[in-house]
Order: C-alpha cells, then structure tokens, then sequence
C-alpha cells in the first residue's frame, strides 16, 4: 500500500472529519484526525446516533428472541 508521506516519513492521510492532510503517527494523538476538534466532531456524531449501523429489527407484535418461532 502507497502513500503519502512527510519529511521525516510519518505516513499521511485524509482526516475523516475535514478531509484534510493528517500526520498518522504517534506524533498525533488524535490520529486519524488532525485535530481534536475534528475527533469530537466525530464523537459528537456517533453520540447524537447520526452514524447507525441499519439493522433489521423485529415487528413490535413479534415476541424477540422466541425460541418457538425460530
């Protein structure tokens, strides 16, 4: 795998909040962030439940986990 990298050959790459260049190294302690403000963006995100994995769930007639009616 290629990619970037910096002057002292810490890899770089895009920041998943911003999209802008981030060291990933552990030179960066908000890796793969570039910042901590783009992390608590992100954290923010997941907390407000704006990022959901989809998931299937039961109809609300439907007993869940009924061993019978698996």
């Amino acid at each position: 795998m290629s990619g970037a990298t910096n002057s002292i050959g810490e890899r770089i790459v895009r920041c998943p909040a911003c999209g802008q260049d981030s060291v990933y190294a552990a030179s960066n302690p908000y890796r793969p962030f570039c910042s901590a403000r783009c992390k608590g963006i992100d954290l923010g995100a997941w907390a407000s439940e704006e990022f959901r994995m989809p998931a299937d769930a039961p109809p609300d007639d439907d007993p869940f986990g009924d061993p019978k009616r698996q």
